[in-house]
């Protein structure tokens, strides 16, 4: 006990100025494959902060390092303020939630909601007053005596959300938590969990492969690849200002456009198709591609290279979009649109 209290009253202390979640030069190793190299990162308290990349740039083993499932090889881990590097994840003011839900299969809904509050000794009557809270805030209020099987998965989801949530942990951790929920659910639950975290205040540290995702609920993002953050900022931001060939390829669909030397990005829906006696470069329609309610359209320039060109559906049927293809066309474009990058690996 005697080592305990200095780190909870250094924890008060540095609540006030010090961020959530601090990360200083993590590496982690895997045997010949660095998982993790030289991450720096600062979330501050509140923010919905989203690690997104693609599988194997390091953004999971980042978060299992946050929550103490991963010792880093070098490299310091801070929770508002306390140095958490070799301490162990129970010790940690952090909840996780995982894409499998990891509910007991064998406990009702309630009983799985208030394991957490039953292994730290809280008494019965008070646990159950806290998991049914809990409960209605997920919108879950009438399912606390069925078993995890009788549920839908975005309703298992929201259980295993409320089981997170209900010891008030000062960071919430989400590993790709809905990735096994069909597309309407999942935008669904992309609403609610924005929603939620909101209602909470708590940081939440979500980790997902899904630009989308990343772009909806986000307050920033860090773009990983190959180990390393090649971007941060807002959604905005990473969106319309890539910083690196990489992040503009993989955040949404990016145009890289090279002039003099120089390369550019531009995004498919800022490009303005007209028809040839148009301004703008010259070039023709060499494929298109109907999805409801845009229409991309590839096109071949005189000057060489192919730009994506993506536009709304307004008046256009399936088969006037179809019929583009072969045709010449001028694109054109406002030169705030577009954005200078460095190349890859520079």
């Amino acid at each position: 006990m005697a080592t305990q209290a200095p780190r909870r009253a250094e924890s008060k202390a540095g609540q006030a100025t010090a961020p959530a979640v601090r990360l200083s030069g993590i590496r982690r190793v895997y045997g010949d494959v660095v998982a993790v190299d030289g991450v720096d990162l600062d979330i501050p308290r509140g923010e919905f902060f989203t690690m997104l990349g693609p599988s194997g740039s390091g953004k999971t083993t980042t978060l299992r390092v946050i929550a103490g499932f991963e010792r880093p090889d070098a490299g310091r881990v801070e929770l508002d303020g306390v140095d958490v590097t070799r301490i162990a994840p129970s010790e940690r003011d952090v909840n996780t939630v995982f894409q499998d839900y990891a509910l007991f299969p064998h406990m009702t809904v309630l009983e799985n909601v208030e394991y957490g509050l039953r292994v730290r000794g809280i008494g019965r009557r008070e646990r159950r007053g806290r998991a049914g809270d809990v409960l209605e805030r997920v919108r879950l209020p009438h399912v606390g005596e069925r078993r995890p099987a009788a549920l839908s998965g975005g309703q298992r989801q929201r259980v295993a959300l409320a089981r997170a949530i209900v010891n008030s942990p000062s960071v919430l951790l989400l590993d790709e938590p809905l990735g096994a929920l069909d597309l309407k659910l999942r935008q669904e639950m992309q609403i609610f969990l924005k929603e939620l975290q909101r209602e909470l205040g708590i940081t939440f540290v979500y980790v997902t492969h899904d630009q989308e995702e990343a772009l909806t609920m986000s307050d920033r993002l860090a773009v990983f690849n190959n180990g390393c953050i090649e971007q941060i900022g807002t959604p905005a931001d990473v969106y319309e200002h890539p910083e690196t060939e990489f992040v503009a390829g993989f955040v949404g669909v990016s145009n890289v456009l090279e002039r003099n030397g120089r390369r550019f990005t531009i995004r498919p829906e800022k490009i303005a198709m007209s028809d040839e006696g148009g301004p703008g470069e010259p070039g023709v329609v060499s494929d298109v591609v109907y999805v409801g309610m845009v229409t991309r359209y590839a096109v071949t320039l005189d000057a060489g290279g192919t730009l994506v060109v993506v536009q709304q559906n307004l008046e256009t049927s399936s088969q006037q979009a179809l019929e583009a293809r072969g045709r010449r066309v001028r694109l054109s474009w406002r030169p705030e649109h577009t954005y200078e990058i460095g190349k890859e690996g520079e």
